[in-house]
C-alpha cells in the first residue's frame, strides 16, 4: 500500500508522444499510506530539473488520483513524482520505487517520443528456432554434406566438445520447419524468431559468409520466402538474426580483403598489419573477424543502402517482419571508440523507411539499461532482468557433472557464463528486487519489448535445475510479467541441457502423446493462450500487492480487466488490505489452484506450493 505510477495507460495519456507534446501522467495514492498534501512531477529538460504541479482528481477505492502535465521535450524525457504527506515527510516516486532521498535520474519514469515499436509487439508471444535441430524435411537428404561438417542423425546426441560443438550437422531446413508451422498454432504463438539463416561454416550460423543468400543447406531463398508466406498465412510474423558485430572469416567481404592491401573492403573491418593478415575478431576467435562502423561504405553497404542487408529482406520477395541483433551490445565499440547508437539509431531509420511495422530487437546478454532508451531497439535479449533472478529462485541446482567445450569436467552448475561457483540462491524477494533493479532505468515502453526467456540457445535449460514443481511457475511468470515472452522450441517438449551446445538438442518429434510431454505441451499451450486472451497481460501496469521469501502476488492493471497473478514455491497463506486489490470479492478463477476469499475488510490468498495461479479482476477506474 504505497503509492503507484507506471507507463502503462492508466497512467501516462500517450505511450507515443511526439517532441513538445504534453502528456498527463497520473500518480495513484493510496489513503492507507497518508493523504498527501502536495504532488509534484520533475522532469529533467535538458538536464535542468522543471516542476508541474499535480491536482486531485477524486478518489476511488482507498486511493487517491493525482495528475499533472509533463511537456515532453527531449526524445527521452524523464520525470519523478515529489510526494509531500500532511505529516510533513517527503518522498520520491521512480521507477526504482519508493524513496525518502532525492533519486537517479537514471531510475526516472520515462517517455520516448522516438518512433513508436510495432503495435502488434505488444501482444506477440516469440518462439525461437534454431533451424539446423528443429525439423528436417525430406528436402535435406538432397543437399551434399558441406566440408566443413559433421554429419549426425537426427537421433544421435549432441557432440559438446570441439570441433563437433560447432560442426555436427543434423540437417534441419526451412521446409522442415514450414511442416511443423501448425505445432506454433497450436501452441498459440505469433511471433518466430529464427537464428541466423545465411550460408556459413558452422551449424549455428553466426559465421556467415553472405549476408545475402539463405543456405542452400536450409532449402535458399525460395524456401525462405515459402516458410514467411505460410507463416503470415498463419498470423506469425518471422524476424532473422543478424550479426552486426562480425561477420564470419569466410565472409565475400573478408576474403576480399584479407591479404590485400587497399581492398574496397580493407575498411569494413580493423585489420592491423601492412598485409592485411592480421585483424580483431570477436573475442578472439579468428573465424569471427569485427566489423568496423566507422566505415561508411560499410554502412551503405549492410544498413543504410537501398539494398543493403538489413533492408533486402524486409522487402519483397522476403518481407520478413524485424531483425534481432547478434552481439548489439558490442556493435560498433572497441577500446575508446563506441558507435553502437549511431549503428543502433541507423537500423531503426533503415528499417522504417522501408517498413515502419518491424520489429527491432538487440543482443545485450547482461546490463543492457543505457543501451535500452529507445532510440534503437525497441526491446532487448537480455538475462539479468528477468532470467538470471528466475533461476537463482526457483532452481533447485544438481551437481552433475558435464564436459564443456574444452573437454574439461565440470560439476558446478552452468548459469550464464559467469564463474561464482553454481546457480545463486535467491528468495522471492530478492528476484523482485532484481527485475525492478534492472527494470528502474529501462522506459516503459522498451520493456514491453524486452524478451523473457527461460533459455535460450545460449544456456542451459531452465528445465535442468528446475526445483520440483516450479516449470508451471516459472513459464507463467515468463507469460505474465511485463515484457516478451519467449518459448525455446524444446521447452514444451521438456529438454534439458547443461549448457548452450547441450540445449541445442533436436526437436523429438513423434513424442507428442507421451504423457510427460503431452502435459507440459498443454502447460505451455495453457499459458500462451492465457496470455494472448488478456490485454492487461500484453500493456496492463504492474503493481506489487505482496512480496515475502517464497511467493510473489502482482496485478497487471488496466480498465477493462486487471489480472491477478500469484506465484510461489512453497505454501501460500497471505493476507491482504482490501483496498489493495479492489475487486478481489469478484475474482474469477483463470489458471491454477489456489482460493480467494475476500472478507472482512481483508482478502485472504490460500495455496499448496509450488503454485502458479491467475485471476481476473474488475478493471481499474480511472477518476
Amino acid at each position: 500500500m504505497i503509492p503507484h505510477h507506471d507507463g502503462s495507460p492508466l497512467y501516462v495519456s500517450t505511450l507515443a508522444p511526439a517532441l513538445g507534446e504534453t502528456v498527463r501522467v497520473r500518480v495513484r495514492i493510496p489513503h492507507a499510506w497518508g493523504r498527501a498534501g502536495i504532488v509534484r512531477a520533475r522532469s529533467n529538460p535538458d538536464h535542468e530539473p522543471a516542476w508541474t504541479d499535480a491536482v486531485l482528481l477524486g478518489a476511488d477505492g482507498g486511493w487517491d488520483w493525482w495528475e499533472a502535465e509533463v511537456v515532453v521535450a527531449n526524445p527521452r524525457h524523464g520525470y519523478r513524482f515529489m510526494i509531500r504527506r500532511d505529516d510533513g515527510r517527503v518522498f520520491w516516486l521512480n521507477q526504482a520505487g519508493l524513496h525518502e532521498i532525492e533519486t537517479l535520474d537514471a531510475e526516472d519514469f520515462a517517455l520516448v517520443a522516438y518512433p513508436a515499436p510495432p503495435a502488434w509487439m505488444y501482444d506477440a508471444v516469440m518462439y525461437q528456432v534454431f533451424p539446423d535441430r528443429f525439423a528436417r524435411s525430406s528436402e535435406a537428404d538432397t543437399h551434399p554434406t558441406p566440408e566443413w561438417a559433421i554429419p549426425a542423425c537426427w537421433d544421435d546426441p549432441v557432440d559438446v566438445l570441439a570441433p563437433g560443438r560447432s560442426q555436427q550437422l543434423y540437417g534441419g531446413d526451412l521446409p522442415g520447419v514450414i511442416e511443423k508451422l501448425d505445432h506454433l498454432v497450436d501452441l498459440g504463438v505469433n511471433l518466430l524468431y529464427l537464428t541466423p539463416v545465411f550460408p556459413a561454416a558452422s551449424n549455428h550460423r553466426y559465421d556467415a559468409s553472405s549476408f545475402l543468400t539463405v543456405d542452400p543447406l536450409l532449402g535458399g531463398d525460395d524456401a525462405y520466402v515459402r516458410l514467411i508466406e505460410e507463416a503470415h498465412a498463419r498470423g506469425i510474423r518471422v524476424i532473422g538474426d543478424l550479426t552486426s558485430n562480425h561477420s564470419g572469416d569466410r565472409h565475400e567481404w573478408f576474403l576480399s580483403a584479407y591479404g590485400t592491401p587497399a581492398a574496397p573492403a580493407e575498411e569494413f573491418y580493423y585489420f592491423t598489419d601492412e598485409g592485411n593478415t592480421e585483424y580483431i575478431s570477436w573475442l578472439g576467435y579468428p573465424t569471427l573477424p569485427k566489423f568496423n562502423w566507422a566505415s561508411e561504405k560499410l554502412r551503405e553497404r549492410f544498413i543504410s543502402g537501398p539494398d543493403s542487408v538489413v533492408a533486402m529482406w524486409l522487402k519483397p520477395p522476403f518481407n520478413a517482419d524485424g531483425w534481432r541483433i547478434d552481439v548489439a551490445n558490442m556493435t560498433g565499440r572497441l577500446g575508446d571508440v563506441d558507435l553502437n547508437a549511431e549503428v543502433r539509431q541507423l537500423l531503426r531509420e533503415t528499417m522504417i523507411a522501408i517498413n515502419p511495422d518491424t520489429l527491432l530487437l538487440g543482443e545485450s546478454t547482461n546490463d543492457a539499461v543505457s543501451d535500452l532508451q529507445g532510440d534503437g531497439w525497441h526491446g532487448a535479449m537480455t538475462y539479468p532482468s528477468f532470467t538470471r533472478p528466475l533461476w537463482a529462485w526457483l532452481s533447485d541446482p544438481q551437481t552433475t557433472s558435464y564436459r564443456n567445450a574444452e573437454g574439461d569436467e565440470v560439476t558446478e552448475p552452468w548459469f550464464f557464463g559467469q564463474p561464482i561457483g553454481g546457480i545463486p540462491r535467491y528468495t522471492a524477494a530478492q528476484f523482485v528486487d532484481s527485475v525492478t533493479r534492472f527494470a528502474a532505468g529501462v522506459p516503459w515502453r522498451v520493456r514491453l519489448g524486452t524478451m523473457q526467456p527461460l533459455d535460450t540457445h545460449d544456456t542451459a535449460r531452465f528445465a535442468t535445475h528446475a526445483g520440483e514443481g516450479t516449470i508451471p511457475v516459472a513459464v507463467g511468470l515468463s507469460m505474465t510479467l511485463p515484457g516478451l515472452p519467449v518459448v525455446y522450441a524444446g521447452d514444451e517438449f521438456g529438454a534439458v541441457g547443461v549448457d548452450g551446445e547441450a540445449s541445442r538438442t533436436p526437436m523429438p518429434w513423434g513424442t507428442e502423446g507421451e504423457p510427460g510431454v503431452a502435459a507440459r505441451i498443454a502447460l505451455y499451450r495453457d499459458l500462451v493462450h492465457l496470455r494472448r486472451a488478456h490485454p492487461a497481460l500484453a500493456g496492463g501496469g504492474l503493481r506489487w500487492v505482496h512480496v515475502d521469501e517464497d511467493a510473489v502476488l502482482f496485478v497487471r492493471e488496466a480498465a477493462e480487466e486487471s489480472i491477478l497473478v500469484l506465484a510461489a514455491r512453497g505454501d501460500v497463506e497471505m493476507t491482504v488490505p482490501a483496498d489493495a486489490l479492489a475487486g478481489a470479492e469478484q475474482a474469477q478463477a483463470l489458471y491454477g489452484a489456489a482460493a480467494v476469499d475476500a472478507a472482512s475488510g481483508v482478502v485472504t490468498i490460500s495455496a499448496r506450493g509450488p503454485v502458479f495461479a491467475v485471476w481476473a479482476l474488475p478493471g481499474v477506474r480511472m477518476t
